[in-house]
């Protein structure tokens, strides 16, 4: 199962700097100039979580192994995408390839940093490139319900009910509402998503302010967090500067660092965990001697398909799940007071996982 996420925004906003910064490698060229990043780069970064380290601490287990979220850096997009303007249509196709959306907005000032459109505005910049998104589905949507159209005259069911929600879709694109926003019911969003569309992809503002507003933002990042807030969608402040800094020092230098910034965590931390939310994922862990290990799977997973996440066998042969609550294992010192005071269960195949839960899985193939 992968789960990633894809860095968007215009030229010189910060997007390469924040993912070398994620990866803490130069994979990405940060350079002064619109397009320095040709081809989406993808790192695979471990998502904080200081549970882990909890866990491995009870258990003494030899090593910590956390999931990771899957990042790709994409090319600029410039005025014009739509139309193929700049890396328009390079950019457009490895958006629908992710499957949510880190929206990197400039709110900072520098003479030396250019800006592609002549001065930092970003809400302008957000209305800029959501505009050329819904444009690039309406052009989409627009030639699949044509295709639809013919399928559906020969009596193709599925191609009926798709032309259908097509042709609901279609006028509010064209009002400029984002199809995440549109009313629709579970079914017509799983009906939705084969439609590959941009707007629907949940997508989380990411603020890049200068280093002395890293802790508190600053006007530009709390307008823009204050418009964002009111469709429902998430924003973190964060200097990619800082986080750039903070990559090339050791784990004493980082902390040593923070603290003179006023900071408690690196804003990476934020991003990478409210990417991981973004995507409605859900961690649980495995804990033992040898290791202690975070998973990944969609809130909603049953035990079957959580143990499929550590191999396809375990689900395959599932028989049931040992489960101890992250609070009970934490509180009692480890699985055998657990099992003691009857804080582990047993859980069947319709059991759906929760965050934290530790598990072990039972199976037979």
């Amino acid at each position: 199962m992968g789960f990633n996420c894809g860095i968007v925004g215009l030229p010189n906003v910060g997007k390469s700097t924040l993912f070398n910064a994620l990866t803490k490698t130069a994979a990405a060229a940060a350079a002064n100039y619109p397009f320095c990043t040709i081809e989406p780069n993808t790192g695979r970064v471990p998502v904080p979580d200081p549970r882990l380290e909890q866990l491995a601490a009870i258990a003494k287990s030899a090593k910590t192994i956390p999931t990771q979220l899957e990042i790709k850096d994409i090319a600029g997009l410039v005025r014009g995408a739509s139309k193929g303007e700049g890396l328009g249509n390079q950019f457009l196709g490895a958006i629908r390839e992710v499957d949510a959306i880190l929206h990197v907005l400039r709110c900072f000032e520098d003479d030396d940093v250019t800006h592609v459109e002549g001065g930092v505005d970003p809400l302008r910049d957000l209305e800029l490139i959501e505009t050329e998104l819904l444009l690039a589905d309406l052009e989409s949507l627009e030639r699949q319900r044509d295709a639809l159209a013919k399928r559906a005259k020969g009596n193709d069911k599925e191609a009926k009910e798709r032309l259908a929600l097509a042709e609901k879709l279609l006028p509010s694109i064209g009002d400029g509402i984002q199809v995440r926003s549109i009313d629709l019911s579970e079914d017509e969003r799983a009906l939705a998503r084969g439609f590959q569309l941009i707007t629907a992809k949940p997508v989380l503002y990411v603020l890049n302010v200068e280093e002395a507003s890293a802790a508190t933002g600053n006007a530009h990042s709390a307008k823009v967090a204050a418009e964002v807030a009111k469709h429902d969608a998430g924003s973190v402040v964060i200097s990619a500067s800082i986080e750039a800094e903070l990559a090339q020092l050791n784990d004493e230098e980082s902390a040593e660092y923070l603290q003179t910034l006023g900071l408690d965590e690196p804003g990476l931390n934020k991003v990478i965990r409210a990417g991981h939310d973004l995507l409605g994922l859900l961690t649980f862990f495995t804990v033992g001697p040898k290791e202690a290990r975070a998973w990944t799977t969609h809130r909603g997973a049953t035990a079957p398909e959580a143990a499929g996440e550590i191999h396809t066998d375990f689900q395959r042969g599932f028989i049931c799940a040992e489960i101890i609550a992250f609070d009970d294992y934490v509180t009692l010192g480890g699985e055998q007071k657990a099992k003691e005071v009857g804080k582990m269960r047993l859980e069947g195949k319709e059991y759906v996982v929760k965050d934290g839960d530790v598990c072990h899985f039972r199976f037979n193939v």
